[in-house]
């Protein structure tokens, strides 16, 4: 595979007997971000078992090796660099790069993965605490304040993390026509499903006077958001509950989800579309932000599934767009944000590894490195492979939007210019390391 797949740079593999192998012509290699790796990447195999366990199935394997000390990068480069350079090396293999190899292996992932889609209410609670019921401090340390933990809007690649965060709220606000808001006799209702921490609910209530409902299934986020309500003083606007997005009755005349169509599953697509139909007003607007496949349907990998996001998948566009016409909505805009989320992911790692000392001391070592692998394994997809972020805005009725697109990114604009974004109080070094 490696002999295959290296034809620019050089990749050095030392065993764990000592014995070196070298893949790739030499020379630097750029790396996607304006510099070039100058050196030849090495990487040390301490585990005899630790080639055959990468080569039976590469992403997995390849991650376990580094989780388990079996691999190591030696410096100057770390994980994320082997990760880039290695799947960056041709456009047509992209995330490709660390899948199984042969149809057999691709069949046999590919159904665990169909299998494990299947997100029955009491299963799709239990993988909601596995992602998001970790501790809170993990979060702060390696988020932006707001605890989005979703893609940022990065109109220029140099902007903060807190500002392109701040700025794709203002987006997905114009996306939502909320300014129809101030046209209204009472408050507008708005539901927000899978509300992670709570920030998307509070900023549109804080720009619009709107009455929110955030739903998601992490006991440890709702918590955290009703804390932030109630220190806001707006608890009695803006309520979150612990419940399945199913279980949710009423009318609204607004409907978000910001990454949660990823841990729908497929086979429960149909049954998102229809329930969020029955609650949306005649007039309403829905919106909805999710990784997303430039390309056809594929399947999760099956390191992803087992240590990060069991039960996730990241859709088409073709399963997002023929579900909902089923379901009777009608698509009135849809944009492919490209690259956007490797810039993010790029910083989250960052941030992860300024804090290693104080993540090791929470977890262990292992995790720490499970989350290094996880970041730079999905920034490589963004950045090198052929993911994106899908966003959609669905309608019941065509006159519930504006004729001309304009007033998306005027709403926008309008909210950027209305507010900084915030300091870097929680963290020291992140401030220092900003500055």
């Amino acid at each position: 595979m490696l002999t295959k797949l290296i034809r620019a740079g050089k990749l050095v593999i030392t065993d764990y007997d000592g014995k070196a192998y070298e893949y790739g012509p030499g020379g630097p290699v750029p790396d996607g971000q304006g510099g070039t790796y100058d050196q030849p990447i090495r990487i040390r195999l301490t585990d005899k078992k630790a080639s055959g366990h990468i080569a039976r199935y590469p992403q997995v394997g390849a991650g376990e090796a580094f989780m388990w000390g079996w691999l190591h990068v030696e410096e100057p480069y770390d994980i994320r660099d082997m990760i880039l350079y290695v799947t960056g090396q041709a456009k047509v293999h992209g995330d490709r790069a660390l899948q199984p190899q042969g149809p057999m292996k691709r069949l046999i992932q590919k159904t665990a993965a169909k299998v494990d889609s299947i997100n029955l209410k009491s299963k799709a609670r239990k993988n909601a605490e596995h992602t998001y019921n970790l501790t809170r401090r993990l979060y702060e340390l390696f988020l932006d304040e707001d605890r989005q933990y979703t893609m940022g809007y990065h109109r220029r690649t140099d902007v903060s993390l807190e500002k392109a965060q701040l700025d794709k709220k203002a987006l997905i606000a114009g996306k939502m026509y909320m300014q129809k808001a101030r046209e209204m006799d009472r408050p507008m209702r708005v539901l927000d499903i899978g509300c992670g921490w709570g920030g998307l609910a509070l900023y549109l209530n804080k720009h619009y006077g709107c009455e929110v409902l955030g739903v998601a299934l992490a006991p440890d986020q709702i918590a955290f958001c009703k804390e932030r309500a109630k220190a806001a003083g707006v608890e009695d606007k803006v309520k979150f509950k612990l419940m399945d997005y199913r279980d949710v009755e009423g009318t609204f005349d607004r409907i978000s989800s910001v990454g949660l169509l990823e841990h729908v599953g497929t086979p429960h697509y149909p049954q998102f579309m229809e329930h969020t139909h029955r609650l949306l007003a005649d007039d309403g607007v829905m919106f909805s932000h999710c990784c997303g496949r430039a390309g056809p349907p594929g399947f999760t990998d099956a390191w992803t599934r087992k240590y990060i996001f069991p039960g996730g998948y990241i859709p088409a566009l073709s399963e997002l767009v023929s579900e909902s016409e089923k379901a009777g909505w009608q698509v009135m805009d849809v944009e492919a944000m490209r690259f956007h989320y490797s810039h993010t992911l790029e910083e989250w790692y960052n941030r992860t590894v300024l804090h290693r000392e104080e993540i090791t001391d929470m977890y262990d070592e292992q995790f720490y490195k499970m989350w290094l692998f996880y970041l730079a394994g999905a920034e490589q997809s963004f950045r090198h492979g052929t993911l994106v972020n899908w966003q959609l805005q669905y309608v019941k009725d065509r006159n519930a939007v504006p004729m001309i697109r304009d007033y998306m990114e005027e709403e926008a604009e309008r909210l950027r210019n209305s507010e900084e974004p915030p300091v870097w109080h929680l963290d020291p070094a992140l401030k220092q390391a900003a500055e």
